[in-house]
């Protein structure tokens, strides 16, 4: 598990921010959205903990703060930088939690706070993150959860809770960035990275082209994808069109509800890593367009993995970066059909 160093002085920092800022003179938390309050506290245990890296190492009887979420994710979402060694028998305790395995200081590798990690419906094991600060960027691979909730035990070096905002560190990455690692913290951002997971061989056949689509060519690679970028609240992507109705040229029935619609309805296909296996089925998410906003529902997958074939009529992997829209969507926005594909942004209502 990765260590936390001179975490507790983090989270306290944490506590008196939540104080300040987001708790009423009651001590009941002010309910805002992005906000990421304590779920509780644990008690500290003494045991054997190697110091190394300066680990911050839990004192018998102290309260630490326990975190169950962590800061909303943006395309730049501050947060902590401190340093961890990942190798057997230093700081960070066992193997790491996303592949049971140590790994070597010179591997360029994270852990990331609880919430980030796992809690917030984003699995982010064996995923690369890119990681920004001292003027630099660096890419590094998840292999490991800085532990937000649980600690001062054995598996955690008898180290307490992590806060929600670290992003734990090999040396690697510390060298890759020119920090100094004497200084054991610095103020970074980091993003997720999305890369294609594959390519897909090409496969032609009886493509329907009411709409222009991508028709496979035979041989061609076509990159595949199971992720897309990280959502904010203005997500930038490309509208596409797409006829949902049976026998045009969005294939068979909508995902979510195995059922067509009619060009007149405001609905939307996501790519893949958006669609978030069904999670977003049947939510409406609003789409902005040279100033203009409109509000579809989420009915179908733009799938960026598959394609060739007869159940995606014949068309290439969607791009990780797509909302596919009835003509209703492309009319409310008052764009031209005729383009096919226009730059836009898009939020969950």
């Amino acid at each position: 598990m990765a260590n936390r160093k001179m975490l507790a002085v983090l989270a306290l920092l944490q506590v008196l921010s939540l104080h300040v800022h987001g708790v009423s003179a009651a001590g009941k938390p002010k309910h805002r959205a992005g906000t990421c309050h304590i779920s509780g506290f644990l008690h500290g245990k003494a045991g054997k903990c190697n110091k190394k890296n300066g680990s911050d190492c839990c004192v018998e009887g102290h309260k630490y703060p326990q975190f169950r979420c962590s800061p909303p994710v943006s395309a730049k979402t501050p947060a902590t930088l401190t340093l961890n060694s990942f190798a057997k028998g230093a700081d960070g305790g066992g193997p790491s939690f996303c592949d049971n395995r140590f790994h070597k200081d010179s591997e360029l590798v994270v852990a990331l706070s609880s919430g980030w990690l796992r809690l917030d419906g984003t699995r982010r094991c064996g995923k690369m993150v890119r990681v920004h600060g001292n003027g630099r960027s660096v890419l590094a691979k998840v292999v490991d959860e800085c532990d937000s909730v649980s600690g001062c035990d054995t598996e955690h070096n008898f180290e307490p809770p992590c806060p929600n905002n670290i992003v734990d560190g090999s040396p690697a990455v510390w060298k890759a960035l020119g920090l100094k690692e004497s200084i054991g913290e610095f103020k970074v951002t980091w993003s997720d990275v999305c890369r294609a997971s594959g390519y897909l061989p090409g496969r032609s056949g009886n493509c329907e082209k009411s709409n222009d689509p991508d028709c496979c060519v035979d041989g061609k690679k076509y990159p595949q994808y199971h992720c897309s970028p990280p959502v904010t609240s203005s997500t930038g992507a490309v509208l596409t069109l797409n006829s949902f109705e049976k026998g045009k040229d969005g294939g068979g029935p909508s995902e979510c509800d195995n059922s067509y619609h009619s060009d007149g309805e405001m609905v939307v296909a996501l790519s893949t890593g958006w669609f978030n296996n069904m999670a977003r089925c049947g939510h409406r998410i609003k789409v902005t367009a040279n100033g203009n906003s409109v509000y579809a529902k989420v009915v179908d997958e733009c799938d960026s993995v598959h394609g060739c074939d007869d159940e995606h009529n014949y068309e290439a992997p969607c791009d990780n970066n797509i909302v596919d829209a009835s003509p209703a969507v492309w009319d409310a926005l008052g764009l031209d059909q005729s383009i096919g594909e226009q730059d836009i942004t898009w939020s969950d209502e």
